[in-house]
């Protein structure tokens, strides 16, 4: 299955009531919106017919995360019946926003994904669905921080082993999709500052010249499960249902890790 489909059956599965996304290039990858969305990108390079309410931020996803209520869009305006007709939550200007989907397609460099991460965190919780792109390199050159290939991944497979290492309280799902993999990730908890925190250890360690050390089990995807396998997975309709019903971390979590973990090890 390939990247965009994966991301199309995504938004099926999730129910999504709103959408950012990092990364925009043609829009291809927006065209699967039908909820409010905001898409962030420097140069966008729109061609595709985007059929939702979006809001366009052209910045980088440093300087987008810096403005005062960055997801304002997400809110809607003061008057709940026009709320309701543009399909958002009718008093949703008063609430907190909270991110049910998100694509993480940035800068291909491992600083930046890392960033993009612990800025969408802030936004969601442990029902949201956050995704990596290009977490699969096919080969050391794609993998590269300096690019010389027309395929190109950069480091960010990276993000793998640390959010393995520094959040164990997170459940990561690679996925095999075609070309070069993704990373779904749930369980996420906005008070959680331990990525932020050890960032300039984790960037020390992690940012290195080329060619990088690869590990075998990313290059052979030994780890990553087929895309259809978490689609059609039974966890979502609880999911959808104790997210929409404002379910909190502690009574819902720790069914949805269990589930998770059961589709992990089944491979």
């Amino acid at each position: 299955m390939k990247r965009h489909e994966f991301l199309r059956g995504l938004h099926k599965a999730s129910a999504n009531r709103n959408y950012l996304e990092i990364g925009v290039n043609d829009g291809r990858s927006l065209t699967f919106s039908r909820v409010p969305s905001i898409a962030i990108d420097p140069a966008f390079k729109v061609v595709s017919e985007i059929r939702c309410d979006v809001h366009l931020a052209k910045a980088t996803s440093d300087d987008f995360f810096a403005r005062e209520n960055p997801l304002q869009h997400l809110k809607g305006g003061r008057h709940p019946l026009r709320n309701i007709i543009r399909n958002r939550s009718p008093f949703g200007y008063w609430k907190d926003v909270t991110l049910d989907l998100a694509f993480i397609d940035g800068m291909h460099l491992f600083e930046f994904a890392l960033r993009d991460f612990i800025n969408v965190e802030k936004y969601a919780d442990w029902a949201s669905v956050i995704v990596f792109d290009d977490m699969l390199p096919r080969n050391v050159d794609e993998a590269a921080r300096d690019r010389h290939t027309n395929a190109w991944t950069g480091d960010v497979y990276k993000v793998i082993e640390v959010l393995n290492r520094y959040r164990p309280d997170l459940v990561t799902v690679l996925v095999d999709t075609e070309p070069t993999g993704q990373l779904v990730v749930f369980g996420a908890d906005p008070t959680n500052t331990v990525l932020k925190d050890k960032y300039d250890e984790i960037i020390a360690e992690y940012v290195v010249p080329d060619p990088q050390k690869v590990p075998e089990t990313v290059l052979e995807r030994t780890s990553a499960i087929k895309p259809e396998a978490l689609i059609e997975a039974p966890f979502w309709k609880a999911l959808v249902n104790a997210r929409n019903r404002g379910s909190k971390r502690d009574r819902s979590w720790e069914h949805l890790r269990t589930s998770l973990t059961q589709l992990n090890n089944a491979g």
